[in-house]
């Protein structure tokens, strides 16, 4: 279990956070939605402890970063990407055949697809040694049927080790098919908190009372976001 409490992050005079508490549960899938400027970035930012902030995070588990773009080394092959974090050669190997790219081991990330790009950084997620695995939008820049692929790919590795992990996401289908528990943040506050017990990941675009939970409550913060 990871607490946050009485956090506070500003930037100049304007709070991004204020007294903020929050806890996650250990082995978890949180999503954390919300209008643009909400606080989402920055709570995985605080989580990472890359930005200062103020109040108490414990433990402080090291974190693996999954980005919206892979944020691969360009001069650096894919083996020698994962070799960064992880030092057991035989356990990159492993992992590339687990994610399908043992063939692109010497590729440089220039020679890849978005979508194997973006293979490679997950794999370089659950090589390293983190208690704790953070994304921001990881998916969003993918087409439909490659962002499945992906998020049926980090479940089954997710399965595997069952790590903590925090996602941001603006999209109700990526958060409906992953997230175990949603948060919906507003203002820098929680003003919805919700959890779904059914095995992930779910199926794309089916109809489910949670799916339209979190659909109805985004709609609900877009709105008061619009109207302020």
């Amino acid at each position: 279990m990871i607490e946050l409490k009485n956090i506070t992050k500003r930037f100049g005079k304007n709070f991004v956070y204020k007294n903020f508490d929050l806890t996650l549960q250990e082995g978890e899938i949180t999503c954390v939605c919300g209008p643009s400027g909400c606080g989402k970035s920055t709570l995985l930012n605080i989580l990472a402890n890359i930005t200062g902030y103020e109040g108490t995070i414990t433990p402080k588990y090291p974190c693996s970063y999954i980005f919206q773009q892979p944020r691969l080394v360009p001069c650096l092959t894919v083996e020698e990407n994962l070799k960064l974090v992880c030092g057991d050669m035989s356990q990159c190997e492993s992992m590339l055949r687990r994610v399908g790219l043992e063939d692109k081991r010497k590729a440089y990330p220039i020679e890849l697809s978005g979508g194997q790009a973006q293979r490679v950084s997950i794999a370089r997620a659950f090589l390293h040694p983190a208690e704790l695995i953070l994304m921001d939008e990881p998916f969003s820049s993918l087409d439909t049927a490659l962002k499945i692929k992906m998020i049926e790919l980090f479940c089954d590795l997710w399965k595997e080790q069952s790590r903590s992990a925090v996602f941001v996401t603006h999209d109700v289908e990526e958060a409906y098919m992953l997230a175990q528990r949603v948060i919906v943040l507003q203002d820098g506050q929680i003003t919805a908190d919700f959890c779904e017990e059914s095995a992930i990941p779910r199926k794309y675009g089916e109809s489910s009372s949670f799916r339209e939970k979190i659909l109805q409550e985004l709609v609900k913060r877009e709105t008061v976001s619009e109207n302020q």
